[in-house]
């Protein structure tokens, strides 16, 4: 079967993402991708395995993507300011990449190698902002897990309009991770 000119995996997964950021990574079906191609579906089999594989593709760019963004929203930073750095580009990841942020909130197969090394990849890029607080291994996962959570809840109540009162949520957000921080800080003294 011949490749249509200029198609290739990046050029697949990126409309891909397009879709799911646009209409929701549920609402993305191969038949519908391989109309945004222009192409013959059967013709995306030369790219992709399938739909699961084209969702764990989605959900291993989004784990990838959101730490970078965490990555650059951190550097020159430290301890509390990294953290909060850190958490905001979390939640600006989810507004700005709502499908892709959906990928990784619904990881496909928890037990795929490449989905396990790129969520190691966020938990170890926590880790080493945590590493001044001389918390112990344990402890330290403790707070990456319930970092995740807050900045999970808060991006996905967002997302589904979870927040209905005129109140500037940035704010909220910059308020609910210092909370956080202050706990932190009494935790390990």
């Amino acid at each position: 079967m011949a490749y249509r000119q200029g198609l290739d995996a990046e050029t697949v997964l990126q409309a891909a993402i397009e879709m799911a950021d646009l209409q929701g990574v549920e609402q993305l079906t191969l038949a519908a991708l391989a109309a945004k191609l222009n192409v013959k579906t059967p013709s995306l089999y030369n790219h992709i395995k399938g739909l699961p594989d084209l969702r764990k593709q989605l959900s291993r760019r989004g784990l990838v993507l959101i730490k970078e963004a965490m990555v650059e929203a951190a550097i020159g930073k430290a301890e509390d300011d990294a953290l909060l750095a850190a958490g905001f580009a979390y939640v600006m990841f989810a507004r700005k990449q709502p499908g892709l942020y959906e990928a990784i909130s619904s990881l496909p197969d928890y037990e795929d190698p490449e989905l396990q090394e790129a969520g190691s990849q966020v938990v170890l890029f926590i880790l080493r902002i945590l590493a001044p607080y001389g918390l112990s291994e344990e402890d330290a996962l403790h707070v990456v897990r319930g970092f995740r959570s807050m900045v999970h809840g808060f991006a996905s109540l967002e997302h589904r309009n979870g927040f209905r009162m005129e109140l500037e949520r940035d704010e909220s957000l910059r308020r609910l991770l210092q909370t956080y921080l202050r706990g932190l800080r009494v935790a390990v003294k």
